[in-house]
């Protein structure tokens, strides 16, 4: 009985810190992006397509991960809309012809070598690392 009632206290405990782990992402971009902050409402008109420019006036290309728990925290805080609704408001723009759905990744490190490879890219992550050659954008409300 010990045995079992500590098994479910590691187990809880262990679901919880995966949890607050995901509550965490940094927004990235190519480090030739002249803007080092961007508004909640910039940052969620340029992922869901009604913007394509960044406050500077230059080019800005979103980028997404296809899922997880990045994805959804990202979806969920930047962009106010669950994978769901970011699907169904990207297909009326692709039907309407007013723009193409973003690029997405499988993984966050694919996401990010495109980032760093890609003059105006913006995405997110749960993480990076010193290496990836990308830099933060800090959001603003």
């Amino acid at each position: 009985m010990r045995k079992a009632r500590c098994l479910m206290l590691l187990l809880g405990s262990l679901g919880s810190w995966s949890a607050a782990g995901a509550q965490d992402v940094v927004l990235v971009a190519n480090k030739g992006v002249q803007i080092s902050e961007i508004s909640n409402a910039d940052l969620r008109s340029i992922f869901m397509g009604t913007r394509t420019r960044f406050s500077d006036g230059s080019h800005a290309v979103p980028v997404t991960l296809k899922g997880g728990a990045a994805h959804e925290v990202f979806l969920k805080n930047y962009v106010g809309e669950g994978p769901e609704e970011f699907r169904a408001q990207w297909r009326k723009v692709v039907f309407t012809g007013q723009g193409a759905m973003p690029k997405a990744f499988d993984s966050e490190s694919a996401l990010i070598e495109y980032v760093a490879a890609t003059p105006g890219a913006v995405g997110y992550a749960s993480r990076i690392s010193s290496q990836d050659n990308v830099k933060l954008l800090a959001a603003i409300k």
